[in-house]
């Protein structure tokens, strides 16, 4: 395990994470538009319905590349890796960066290539549009935040905690139970040696029904690097955590799978990612946020639940 552990090597291509992270969003809200009915996709979402056609050609130029990423995500996001991706998390010999959230709100922003003709915002600018949703409908402050920070997890390409894409970005899914046939692309799974295992391949796996979706091993990405990093250093409530940890949870709060897993509790938490939803996926607008007159009002609020200004990640 700590061999496997240790030789991690260091990928930091922005722009080429940046692309397939796109090209996932954009199958998300596709797939939203052909939704009918839930609460996370209605008609009050900051979204364009009035797109013109020939942004579905990107629908499929996006499934195909989409594919080829969930391919490689289902078959390694195995419970062995997530074991070892935890352990070096919190392994002592990790040498954890300590910053702001803005300073690391300007660190991620260093991932994008200015030279990418598909980028056109940075990320500070991205982030800034789901918080200003979020203020705009009169939300509570937290979730304000929770908007500016959700994504703040893709600084793991930093780090040295991931080991390509497939763990960074894309829906997630619990591992150590079988997989749902309502995940995205769900015959990929085929190639997981986890499929096969005599506990791991089972309805329920390693957990028992009720446990709690918090007590589920969730795949290794952006969303439970994030969560793991705020859940010991901000005053955010379960909620927040919940939409921080749970948002590309697709599976479940979109499709309805691992139900059985929920205890008492947690419909409140389903309820809490699905009213954040439409603000991950439809916030992008033609207004670009004007970062420095903002700052002064959002680093008050960033002072507000994190009382040690310096964070370990």
């Amino acid at each position: 395990m700590a061999a496997a552990v240790d030789a991690r090597p260091v990928h930091r291509d922005g722009a080429a994470l940046e692309a397939i992270s796109d090209a996932v969003d954009t199958v998300n809200v596709l797939r939203a538009m052909a939704a009918t009915d839930g609460p996370a996709f209605d008609a009050t979402s900051h979204f364009d319905a009035e797109k013109d056609k020939s942004k579905f050609r990107q629908y499929d130029d996006a499934c195909d590349r989409v594919k080829n990423f969930y391919a490689e995500q289902h078959a390694k996001q195995t419970v062995a890796h997530n074991l070892a991706a935890r352990q070096h998390f919190y392994s002592p010999a990790r040498q954890r960066a300590e910053m702001s959230i803005w300073e690391a709100m300007e660190k991620l922003n260093t991932l994008i290539d200015d030279s990418d003709p598909d980028t056109e915002l940075s990320q500070i600018q991205h982030l800034l549009q789901s918080a200003e949703a979020i203020r705009r409908d009169g939300k509570p402050r937290w979730m304000q935040l929770t908007g500016l920070i959700h994504d703040l997890g893709k600084l793991m390409l930093f780090f040295d905690c991931c080991q390509g894409q497939w763990d960074v970005v894309g829906d997630t899914f619990p591992v150590g139970c079988r997989f749902d046939e309502r995940c995205i692309y769900p015959e990929t799974f085929k190639a997981n040696p986890d499929s096969r295992h005599e506990f791991y391949s089972t309805q329920h796996g390693i957990y028992q029904p009720g446990c709690s979706m918090n007590q589920l091993l969730m795949s290794w990405g952006h969303d439970e690097f994030l969560y793991l990093v705020l859940k010991d250093q901000s005053t955010l409530p379960r909620e927040a955590l919940a939409m921080v940890r749970f948002h590309s949870f697709y599976p479940w709060h979109k499709e309805g799978a691992y139900r059985e897993f929920m205890a008492d509790g947690d419909e409140a938490l389903l309820n809490a990612v699905r009213a954040f939803n439409p603000y991950d996926l439809y916030s992008k607008s033609d207004d670009v946020p004007k970062v420095e007159e903002l700052k002064p009002y959002y680093l008050e609020l960033i002072d507000e639940f994190f009382p040690k200004k310096v964070i370990k990640w």
